[in-house]
């Protein structure tokens, strides 16, 4: 049977919308990627990790959805958000601009930041000095820095690192956290732009995006696209496919 020019036409348009639609609609209610920019969140996330998060657990609100369109009213099919949860948000200063934070405090949570060391509900979080984290930083230059175990309420686990308590943020007046917000810090603590500073502030319900669930890729940074000879030594292949907790 012969085949026209244009039914080919056709039908490669036609995979070709059935592609973008199928990829649109993973993005939306499945997995959405986002890479790190930032040291925000080292050392649980480095610059460079680029990982995948979960559109359904948290539910869906209209920042769910592509260019944030307002075709959502708050939040349906909500999940269950949990102090200690990784979680990607927008901006609200901008309600555009994609923030990857720890959730530390939740709706009715009093915290409070003092000589660098976290209270919640009037209560100091337990840590527990670990050995100091080391790492090359975006400028080349290799860092040690004091690293901590720090046990929210509940029971999560998780490391930060805090040098230096005399720095902008380590020394807070006692935030309550509002009805259908959040409370959110990097776990870099004295490199984080989060909940403690008045540009960032309290993270509404409707603009958690949702939690982070694993690295699919991390680079170093040390090859670009142009140079070939470093493919191989410039990922993380160690980081590969690792959950974020």
């Amino acid at each position: 049977m012969k085949i026209s020019k244009h039914n080919v036409i056709i039908e490669n348009v036609r995979t070709l919308v059935y592609a973008l639609l199928i990829a649109v609609s993973v993005r939306t209610l499945a997995y959405e990627p986002f890479n790190i920019p930032s040291e925000s969140m080292v050392p649980t996330l480095l610059v460079g990790d680029y990982l995948f998060v979960s559109k359904f657990s948290y539910g869906y609100s209209r920042y769910s959805l592509p260019f944030g369109m307002p075709l959502i009213k708050g939040r349906v099919l909500g999940g269950d958000v949990t102090r200690g949860d990784v979680a990607v948000f927008k901006l609200p200063s901008d309600n555009a601009t994609d923030y990857i934070k720890r959730i530390i405090g939740l709706p009715g949570d009093r915290i409070q930041v003092t000589g660098g060391v976290l209270q919640i509900n009037g209560e100091p979080v337990k840590r527990e000095k670990i050995d100091d984290f080391v790492y090359v930083d975006r400028f080349g230059n290799l860092r040690r820095v004091p690293q901590y175990m720090e046990t929210l309420p509940g029971g999560r686990s998780h490391p930060i690192l805090a040098a230096d308590p005399s720095r902008s943020g380590n020394d807070t007046a006692v935030y309550t956290v509002p009805e259908g917000h959040y409370f959110a810090m990097g776990d870099n603590r004295d490199n984080s732009r989060d909940s403690r500073f008045p540009e960032v502030g309290f993270i509404p319900a409707d603009n958690l995006v949702g939690p982070a669930e694993f690295l699919f890729f991390s680079h170093n940074g040390s090859a670009g696209l142009f140079e070939p000879w470093g493919w191989f030594s410039a990922p993380r292949w160690s980081r590969l496919f690792q959950p974020v907790h």
